[in-house]
């Protein structure tokens, strides 16, 4: 008798829009720490958190920047899909 194939499927990732202030700046590595309050949706607290994000939108982006951003949860990983410097 065959057993059935169990599927296993990712979780969805978890998309939430907030905005903060820059910190940290490395293009280079494709990454950016921002300070900003609590995010709910993603169960985060307010806090300082270093971000993944494409370097592409780092462009412009500088410490000490307010910006508005869209950050996302998947496989355990918060990295930045939107940044816009207000």
């Amino acid at each position: 008798m065959l057993c059935p194939v169990a599927q296993v499927q990712a979780a969805q990732p978890v998309q939430a829009q907030a905005s903060g202030q820059v910190v940290r700046v490395n293009p280079d590595q494709g990454k950016i720490a921002i300070k900003h309050g609590a995010i709910g949706k993603l169960d985060l607290p307010a806090m300082t958190l270093v971000y993944h994000v494409n370097p592409a939108l780092l462009r412009g982006i500088a410490v000490g920047d307010t910006v508005s951003f869209t950050a996302e949860r998947a496989d355990g990983q918060y990295r930045l899909v939107a940044l816009e410097k207000k």
